[in-house]
């Protein structure tokens, strides 16, 4: 009587982890689809592969765990029921049920590995820095010295001058390289009185003028902070790309934009400086093709244990040493993040890790491409990975010292790799 009450729940048991193997593996099936497949579509199309994308990687985890949970009572049941009186169906279920539970496992870590884009040719070392590079180093930490040190905390709500200041340091700078600033200037909508100023140039595409590669950076810091990393870093990194591809003929349309407003309380609202400008390239039907967030970029630790991540379950996949530069992007800018990480790797630099990730997890939208996103352009951001590493993000210990500026340089040395086979700009043409 035992034995057949134990048959007939591994039966059961194993009916019901088939089941939910037909279910949830459908939904997982399709996280990795669209993870794998390039996304070239904007707008509602976009959006709604991202919402499906989002629900089922929910459903997939969900499976995951009750076929963790099925493994060890398939196992059991397997194990105390193998006896000549059962059928062949019974252990037939069983081991069908021990698995397809393991198939989740074996799925997600795949997935994941999709996702992340591993460098298939690790770095051994960091090079020395070059005497051309020595000099850039200079200017980028000029950049951040005189943007973090001299102005300081700049924000409209409680040091506007300041915001002003750096707004004419970045303007100075860049009509200093040869270039025609355009102010595109707004107000936020509790604070009349005090325009705000998003800063572009341009050099126009000789071959596909209407193609647009945007590299921007946001110049307003967090109150309260000087803001050196978070962003005078990302600042001087646009301003050092912006110089050195000034004069140069390109393919398609480059830009370098200094955003205002994107630190809180303005992040993620209408008042974002790089909302409105994104809105207002839209409005244009101005053909975005990729979009570069210069976001946080200075600093960098060999320490081990010095990188963190938003999900316990990156540990396992990425280092946990903060030496490299992060690039991020959501599933819709999969196409674009993969050549850039291969154009930046192809430097042979410094460390870089790539990843494109729904865009619900923390962190991932958190610069100027989010608004990008939203106007269903592919964007990505180019950081150091923020307060995910840097402890005095958004405090005020973020000053110039705490910077590595030999392995900025490196970084936006490898940048112009990247921005030239965007662009197709390159030096000598």
């Amino acid at each position: 009587m035992i034995l057949h009450q134990l048959s007939k729940r591994s039966v059961t048991m194993s009916r019901v982890c088939i089941t939910l193997t037909i279910v949830f593996g459908m939904a997982v099936i399709a996280t990795v689809l669209l993870v794998v497949l390039p996304f070239r579509s904007t707008g509602p199309i976009s959006h709604l592969r991202i919402g499906l994308s989002c629900l089922a990687f929910a459903f997939g985890t969900a499976w995951g765990v009750l076929s963790l949970m099925a493994i060890p009572r398939s196992l059991f049941y397997l194990l105390r029921l193998r006896r000549p009186e059962l059928s062949a169906k019974t252990w037939f279920s069983g081991l069908t049920a021990l698995l397809l539970g393991c198939l989740p496992v074996a799925l997600c870590v795949a997935g994941f590995i999709i996702i992340r884009m591993p460098d298939m040719h690790p770095m051994a070392f960091i090079p020395p820095l070059t005497a051309d590079q020595r000099l850039l180093g200079e200017a980028l930490k000029a950049d951040v010295w005189t943007l973090a040190g001299v102005i300081g905390d700049r924000n409209v709500i409680s040091r506007y001058n300041a915001l002003c200041a750096a707004a004419d340091y970045i303007e100075g700078a860049l009509s200093k390289a040869g270039y025609q600033v355009r102010r595109q200037g707004y107000e936020v909508d509790w604070l009349k009185g005090r325009p705000c100023y998003n800063l572009e140039v341009e050099l126009r595409g000789t071959v596909h003028p209407e193609d647009i590669v945007v590299i921007g950076a946001h110049y307003d810091s967090v109150e309260q902070s000087p803001g050196a990393n978070d962003n005078a870093s990302g600042v001087a990194a646009m301003l050092a790309l912006a110089r050195a591809f000034a004069g140069i003929k390109s393919d398609r349309t480059l830009r370098f934009v200094a955003f205002v407003n994107e630190e809180p309380p303005f992040f993620w609202t209408r008042n974002m400086g790089s909302l409105v400008y994104a809105r207002q390239c839209r409005a244009r039907n101005e053909n975005i093709v990729a979009m570069l967030s210069l976001e946080t970029l200075g600093y960098y630790c060999d320490e081990k244990g010095s990188q963190r991540y938003p999900l316990p379950l990156f540990n396992l996949f990425y280092p946990t040493t903060g030496n490299f530069a992060g690039f991020i992007g959501n599933l819709p800018s999969r196409s674009l993040l993969r050549s850039v990480a291969q154009s930046f790797r192809r430097a042979a630099l410094c460390p870089s890790e790539a990843a494109a990730l729904p865009a619900w997890i923390t962190g991932i939208g958190w610069s100027d491409h989010w608004s990008f996103w939203r106007e269903g352009y592919p964007a990505i951001m180019v950081t150091d990975t923020a307060l995910f590493r840097y402890r005095w993000y958004h405090t005020p210990g973020d000053t110039p010292e705490k910077l590595n500026y030999d392995r900025l340089t490196l970084v936006v040395e490898g940048l112009k790799t990247v921005v030239a086979d965007l662009a197709g700009a390159y030096p000598g043409r």
